[in-house]
């Protein structure tokens, strides 16, 4: 599967004004259309910070996803720390400023100008009908913070990430984990090609283990399902 790194960034997440949106979203989706998420980090905004971690996460993973520091205002620098991640100059782009000009009218200000300015080299995407495109900069995806424009952005491009889809399954027990321990070991030595993970609950009724299966290949999901099943007690509570 092909991997990806989430990257939010704001002052405003990490001091707890807002809750962030975006990432359990990308999650979501980039899941469903087959993309692992293999980190998640939140920065506040320093350049150096977000260089350093772009830069990282640009060499580890096929994918990179940032969100927030796009807009008109002062401490809107995800551009200006994408640029130094790859040692790449900030110009202003003549597309976007075409763009700005159209819907902005009269003279521009420095500030809305500063909307216009993306690392050099950097693609534009348009895709869906796009009135202001997704900017891209070697694997680096660039998305607006506002969870509600950052989903209209993602959905315009999501199919341009499709791959190999995860066949999932799941085993409810009522034992307990220290009980079930041996027996899913076993069971990760038997079906190497399957990921299982296991999750106790003790808030949605009585109390449970669910333990899940994951896998490209659907025959062996399946076969540890199976598996599964015959050794491990079932929750006869759970109806």
């Amino acid at each position: 599967m092909k991997q990806a790194a989430l990257l939010i960034i704001g002052d405003e997440i990490l001091s707890g004004k807002f809750a962030d949106e975006n990432a359990p979203f990308l999650i979501q989706r980039l899941r469903a259309l087959g993309c692992k998420v293999r980190r998640v980090v939140v920065l506040s905004d320093i350049v150096e910070d977000i260089a350093q971690e772009t830069a990282r996460s640009s060499a580890d993973c096929d994918y990179v996803f940032t969100t927030g520091g796009v807009g008109p205002t002062h401490d809107d620098i995800t551009m200006r720390s994408i640029a130094a991640a790859f040692d790449l100059p900030l110009v202003s782009h003549p597309r976007l400023e075409q763009v700005l000009h159209e819907k902005i009218k009269g003279e521009l200000t420095s500030a809305a100008l500063r909307m216009a300015q993306v690392p050099e080299g950097s693609e534009l995407w348009w895709d869906g009908g796009m009135t202001f495109p997704l900017v891209v900069c070697k694997n680096v995806h660039i998305f607006p913070g506002v969870p509600s424009i950052m989903r209209l952005k993602f959905e315009a491009v999501a199919e341009r990430f499709r791959g190999r889809v995860l066949h999932t399954a799941r085993v409810v027990t009522g034992e307990y984990e220290t009980d079930i321990a041996e027996r899913l070991e076993l069971a990760v030595e038997r079906f190497p090609g399957v990921s299982i993970g296991s999750y106790p609950r003790y808030d949605e009724g009585p109390r449970h283990v669910i333990v899940t299966m994951e896998g490209l290949n659907a025959e062996h999901v399946r076969a540890a399902r199976i598996w599964l099943e015959g050794v491990l007690k079932p929750m006869d509570l759970l109806t």
